[in-house]
């Protein structure tokens, strides 16, 4: 945008209305400028102003009259048809168009200080340096993968080298931006636009963080040393530091620090607590959660790792360091100590009468159906970003699980045949001498291959196939909701340690491209799988058709289950019992 000089007419108008500058010089605006909606300023160092007029910005109830009213602006840049009203202190920030600022104390910006990160660990050895554009597989990538160095050394240069700009570290505030009844704002980008604006609303501070597009954080959040992806709202109270969140994610009333949250995660509640964690998404955590409150090492240094799916139920506390598979289902409990769960899909529960952990593995196919089926479409339904920098994969059936599904069934079959007295005991779940017994192994292990056929036939479609599948890696990882094949991620390190990406925005194109060819990866995949389970290299007209059948009746026995899981809850009479009669219930639930 092009900024010149006031007149001296114009001068002597802004000081008639209230406007003083330490040096008029060093104010620029743009054409058309109207002196008439610039009243009761001070303006300090470099201060340039876009196209003001006679219109107005509104947010909600909240109408103001486009210009600046009461406010001290220093070294700050305005873009066009602004709203700023009664800012205490707007200092070295740089606004997009169409920006409403509304009761702010105060709101600066040092563009000599760096903020870092300390995702993942409390100990700082994580640490990454944010950005606007950053993706949540960008910070998981330069966090996790500690053991190369030469390629995080070379991801913090790509980050040294990014102008402090509109994809800069800090200090932009995007278009259509809307930020009010705010205390302090320190060092804060946000990412906005006019198809997905981003509202800042009655916090308490922001220090040293990135907003994503269309992000939502009000009503008295506290957060310091942050990066938000896509659609993340921060609400009520909530107290976070040093943690990445993921797209579409919401934080509420909660306490979070030191942790890396891939996309859809939920946490709401007053009691709860994540510290030094990494949750790969699609995940809940209940009231009562103490996730990293309890530290077995002298120092600060254990971490707690869930794959996507991880649901904690009510007043669950871990032990650092402890992992778990993608989909487990934690029974309410204080778990004692370090926990390895290796069995996908499974239900944990730390059984003090008996002084045992069971673990039921398949447990959401065999028993909770419902929320399986649901789990998969919800959270693509809920998906409103507009950009979707981050690649994510929803369906909860698909290569990363379904390694860790043959994995767990490789478990299951050494401990049946290990098995005492009819009892399985599981190995290496539990620190201690305590005794893991697993649960319906057997039922456990033929869902577990229900569901790996459910998962191929789905992707192969319901032709036979008449490609020449290529023989697929058995190794997936997941970056950031992205799942990506080992052998492509070691590439892109390699790449990246030689130089053939050189930047940010290249290896972004590289995750693009492996996006792109995930479909056809993940169907040489779901052939895979298949010939596994049948011991065959290539799979022949009569398999086919004896999976094709399998596949009709588990499509069957999933709609029975649904209807099963949710008639539990409509034939409960404990659920009903609040209600008058079967028309209010069906008012209310239906």
């Amino acid at each position: 945008m092009d900024y010149r000089n006031l007149s001296e007419l114009e001068i002597g108008l802004l000081e008639c209305q209230g406007n003083c500058a330490d040096d008029w010089q060093a104010v620029r605006v743009a054409d058309p400028f109207c002196v008439e909606y610039i009243r009761n300023n001070t303006f300090e160092g470099a201060v340039s102003i876009g196209t003001v007029d006679n219109a107005r910005r509104t947010d909600g109830a909240l109408s103001l009259r486009e210009g600046i009213y009461n406010s001290l602006l220093r070294d700050t840049t305005v873009g066009n048809h602004p709203a700023i009203h009664n800012v205490h202190m707007l200092s070295g920030y740089t606004l997009g168009d169409n920006v409403l600022l509304f009761n702010i104390d105060e709101m600066t910006h040092d563009s000599d200080k760096r903020a870092w990160l300390e995702p993942m660990n409390e100990n700082g050895g994580r640490k990454i340096l944010p950005f606007g554009g950053m993706t949540i597989g960008d910070a998981y990538m330069w966090a996790r993968y500690r053991g190369h160095k030469t390629f995080t050394e070379k991801l913090e240069r790509f980050s040294s080298d990014i102008a402090l700009s509109r994809e800069g570290i800090c200090g932009h505030i995007g278009d259509n931006c809307v930020i009010k009844n705010t205390r302090s704002l320190h060092n804060i980008s946000v990412r906005s636009s006019a198809d997905d604006p981003s509202r800042i609303d009655s916090c308490i501070t922001l220090h040293d963080g990135v907003v994503g597009f269309g992000c939502t954080v009000e009503h008295g959040v506290i957060a310091e040393r942050f990066l938000l992806g896509e659609h993340v709202h921060l609400e009520f109270g909530l107290r976070l530091n040093d943690t990445v969140v993921g797209d579409n994610s919401t934080l509420a009333r909660c306490e979070v620090g030191n942790s890396i949250i891939f996309p859809a995660h939920e946490q709401h509640h007053n009691n709860s607590f994540l510290i030094a964690g990494l949750i790969m998404g699609q995940s809940n955590i209940a009231a009562g959660g103490t996730i990293g409150s309890n530290h077995n090492s002298r120092t600060a240094d254990g971490e707690l790792a869930a794959g996507r799916g991880f649901w904690p139920g009510l007043c669950c506390s871990f032990k650092h360091s402890s992992r778990f598979a993608s989909y487990c289902l934690l029974a309410k409990g204080d778990y004692p100590a370090e926990l390895d769960i290796t069995l996908p899909f499974a239900l944990v529960n730390n059984n003090t009468s008996k002084d045992q952990l069971e673990v039921m593995p398949a447990y959401w196919w065999m028993y909770n159906m419902y929320a399986m089926d649901r789990n998969s479409k919800k959270f693509a339904k809920r998906d409103k970003r507009k950009f979707k920098e981050q690649h994510i994969e929803f369906d909860n059936l698909a290569p990363d699980t379904a390694e860790e599904i043959l994995h767990g069934m490789e478990l299951l079959r050494n401990w049946m045949d290990k098995a005492d007295n009819g009892v399985v005991y599981g190995e290496g779940m539990e620190k201690g001498n305590r005794k893991t017994v697993i649960l319906k192994a057997a039922e456990g292990l033929k869902a577990y291959e229900d569901m790996l056929v459910f998962y191929a036939i789905k992707t192969l479609g319901q032709a036979p196939p008449t490609t020449h599948y290529p023989r697929s890696t058995t190794d997936w990882v997941n970056i950031g909701g992205q799942i990506v094949a080992k052998p492509d991620m070691e590439q892109l390190i390699s790449d990246v340690e030689n130089g053939t990406i050189g930047n940010w925005q290249q290896l972004h194109e590289r995750m693009d491209t492996l996006w792109q060819i995930y479909p056809a990866q993940r169907q040489a995949h779901a052939y895979g799988i298949l010939c596994r389970l049948a011991g065959v290299d290539t799979l022949d007209e009569r398999l086919w058709k004896q999976y094709q059948q399998r596949y009709a009746a588990i499509q069957n026995y999933i709609e029975e289950q649904k209807a099963v899981s949710r008639h539990k809850d409509d034939i409960n009479p404990f659920r009903r019992m609040t209600y008058w009669d079967n028309d209010e219930w069906t008012a209310v639930m239906k």
